[in-house]
């Protein structure tokens, strides 16, 4: 073999090298696990279980199950940077994933992993990745120690 025709087979194999992992990281829609979105939430959290300890403070969130029988969390709750208890759903109005967390940027906003969706505190895409919002949960608290997270009826 000559020594153009081997860097020649050098380079494309190395170009194969380099672009085959970035080809294959991005998942399709039909490699990712999906799940419904929530409905008839209506919960209480134990604001002094140790599971809930972050939301003593601003900016902490804890991923919770609006039905324990589902086998995984749907719910984020979080403590905004205002303090005050915020619900939204863990699942992802892009693609249906359960990566969505509450985050301190901008203001504390929600954020799903997966394709980098941002929504606002309202459930209010924040950029161009999908223009469905996401699903977001009245709370209020029962008393100091008990929070209702639920869906209001639609009339």
């Amino acid at each position: 073999m000559e020594r153009k025709d081997f860097l020649r087979s050098l380079g494309a194999g190395a170009a194969f090298a380099l672009t085959f992992p970035c080809l294959n990281g991005c998942s399709s829609p039909e490699d990712l696990e999906q799940f419904p979105e929530p409905e008839g939430v209506d919960f209480t959290v134990d604001l002094t279980s140790a599971e809930s300890a972050p939301l003593a403070t601003n900016g902490g969130f804890i991923l919770v199950s609006s039905d324990p029988g589902l086998g995984y969390t749907d719910i984020v709750v979080a403590r905004n940077l205002e303090g005050e208890l915020i619900a939204a759903s863990q699942i992802c109005s892009h693609q249906q994933t359960e990566e969505v967390r509450f985050i301190s940027e901008d203001g504390g906003i929600f954020r799903c992993s997966t394709h980098g969706s941002r929504f606002n505190q309202e459930g209010t895409p924040l950029n161009s990745v999908t223009s469905n919002p996401l699903r977001v949960f009245n709370t209020e608290l029962v008393d100091a120690n008990t929070l209702r997270v639920f869906e209001s009826l639609m009339v």
